[in-house]
């Protein structure tokens, strides 16, 4: 991380989950619980992922444990690469909007990720850690370990995205009016075109009535390709990390 934070001030700090905020598919850890809660003391927090809601529950919420409504208020959730956003409000979460994918638009990715398979001629690990495909109702994820991999796993499959940059290839003619990205270790995720984090920021922006100028991302998949690209297009102050101990730094670099 080379970009300074300490110079401005910003009123949302949004970030991306697995390789950000947590290891893939883990929880955050309790001083990653601690500087979150003392970040949304003085900002909006926003979180972006690939992930579903459920998968921000058992990463992020249950580890925020005594956390007040009030601050909890200020903690704004954008599951599945920003198809839909959760508050909090009455002490509930609530779904503001979401972006559903239909059954034929399920088939044709289904299909353009096979055909992909062959005409690559890559290989999906045996034995899969759980299902491949996940239907995350506004989003289809591929993860080719399996979603339950372990992370020695997933480590080891596709380090330097070749891969799934090849499969990528193939899919993208064939579902043009989908966008296609990397998350996690393994993953493959694909929405409809335009809901992206750059769709999660415009919707910030609106819902919380605020300039480009007010937002700071944190990520760690900023290059082309990767599932934060997106963020870049905005305009908003984009911060690149390598992991969750550089993002910790960057918290405390805000808050200090």
């Amino acid at each position: 991380m080379n970009q300074a934070t300490d110079s401005y001030n910003f009123k949302v700090i949004a970030f991306d989950l697995d390789g950000t905020l947590a290891e893939s598919k883990a929880s955050i850890t309790p001083e990653m619980s601690d500087l979150l809660c003392k970040l949304l003391e003085k900002h909006i927090v926003v979180i972006i992922s690939g992930g579903t809601f459920s998968q921000f529950k058992k990463q992020v919420i249950e580890k925020l444990t005594g956390t007040s409504e009030k601050l909890l208020s200020r903690l704004l959730l954008f599951p599945t690469s920003g198809s839909t956003l959760y508050i909090y409000q009455n002490n509930a979460w609530i779904c503001i909007y979401e972006e559903k994918l239909g059954d034929d638009d399920k088939a044709r990715i289904l299909h353009a990720w096979t055909k992909a398979l062959v005409e690559t001629g890559i290989v999906l690990p045996v034995p899969s850690y759980g299902p491949v495909m996940e239907d995350r109702i506004t989003q289809i994820t591929f993860s080719a370990c399996g979603q339950e991999a372990p992370r020695e796993a997933k480590a080891i499959w596709d380090p330097d995205r070749v891969k799934r940059t090849a499969l990528r290839k193939v899919m993208l003619p064939l579902l043009p009016e989908f966008a296609i990205s990397f998350g996690g270790m393994t993953s493959v995720d694909v929405t409809r075109q335009g809901v992206d984090k750059a769709y999660a920021i415009e919707k910030l922006i609106a819902y919380q009535k605020i300039e480009k100028g007010d937002i700071m991302f944190v990520g760690d998949k900023l290059e082309p390709g990767g599932n934060d690209y997106p963020a870049r297009r905005t305009g908003v102050r984009c911060v690149a990390v390598s992991g969750p101990t550089e993002t910790a730094d960057v918290i405390k670099k805000i808050i200090s």
